[in-house]
């Protein structure tokens, strides 16, 4: 192993991340009141252009006026390739009292955008005398972004959370598909006959994943479309945990619950995490450097897995 030791990322729950429109400011109490880890404010994709200063003021009023309690907040600005984001970073950030905590800049496609937003946010942070620093998440929609994914994961200190956004992504990849994540209709090997449906996000999550626990960021899936099929959703966010990914977007109220049952460690994984802990204290009293735990072996990489686990159940605990 490297003797560069990997960053840890920050340590808060981000289990599930609500989105609601800026143009709709009737939401953000019910926002605030929900269950979700995180709340996205968004100026970006469900603003129309015409009413893109409307929901900037909106936000803004937000910020100010609704408590968010323990939230993290943040707010996702219009893309780099737009004329809206520049007054969405200084307008937010000069009118913020503090209760912001992080950015969102969708498709990014190299880590100059992130040095981009970095600059403008720390100017305005220095003009302001703001003393809490804010963070950026970064979603990944294009396939520049999926090919420069670990230059865009250390561009930048103020970098918190990756996104994947699926249906940007598919665009820019060329893919043949209307759906937004999940299992797509075509995409499947044939065997004697029976079709074998596999995951056609599966690489760039996975991509994104170990550019995120590089470089200390925490690894977040993005929506899953069909927001009817519980099932279908479920089955996207276990194969996201399982693959390290620390939580999901809820795109519809009824996907927060979903997104923490699936995140939150089952008691029966955090018993058998502490099992698996507890028999490698056993051997190591006795000398050994592995043990037998349920008929398999166990050792110190089933340590570094169960630690885990452990830690992300007490963090999510700590912070209820």
């Amino acid at each position: 192993m490297s003797f560069r030791i990997q960053p840890t990322p920050a340590a808060r729950p981000n289990r599930c991340q609500l989105f609601g429109p800026g143009s709709n400011p009737k939401l953000f109490a019910k926002m605030a009141a929900s269950d979700a880890d995180v709340v996205n404010l968004d100026l970006e994709d469900s603003v129309a252009p015409s009413d893109k200063d409307a929901a900037r003021a909106n936000v803004i009023a937000a910020l100010r006026d609704v408590d968010w309690a323990r939230k993290v907040v943040s707010v996702r600005i219009n893309a780099l390739d737009t004329p809206f984001w520049y007054r969405d970073v200084v307008e937010i950030l000069e009118a913020d009292t503090g209760r912001l905590d992080q950015i969102m800049i969708p498709k990014v496609g190299c880590g100059e955008d992130v040095y981009a937003v970095d600059a403008l946010v720390s100017a305005v942070e220095a003009a302001k005398g703001r003393e809490r620093r804010i963070g950026l998440e970064v979603i990944i929609e294009s396939a520049a972004g999926i090919a420069h994914v670990e230059a865009i994961a250390a561009a930048s200190d103020r970098l918190v959370a990756m996104s994947l956004g699926a249906a940007d992504f598919a665009a820019s990849m060329g893919m043949q598909t209307t759906g937004i994540g999940g299992t797509q209709a075509d995409y499947y090997m044939l065997h004697e006959g029976q079709r074998h449906w596999s995951d056609p996000w599966h690489w760039a999550q996975t991509a994104i994943v170990a550019a995120c626990r590089t470089h200390g960021l925490l690894p977040v899936d993005g929506p899953f479309g069909d927001f009817s099929d519980d099932e279908g959703f479920r089955a996207q966010a276990r194969r996201s945990a399982v693959l390290g990914m620390v939580g999901k977007w809820a795109i519809h109220p009824k996907q927060i619950a979903l997104c923490n049952e699936v995140f939150t460690p089952s008691e029966a994984a955090v018993a058998e995490a502490r099992g698996i802990l507890e028999a490698m204290e056993a051997a190591k009293a006795a000398g050994q450097g592995a043990a037998t735990y349920k008929g398999r072996l166990v050792d110190i990489a089933s340590i570094k897995q169960a630690e885990v686990v452990v830690r992300q159940s007490e963090m999510i605990a700590g912070a209820a």
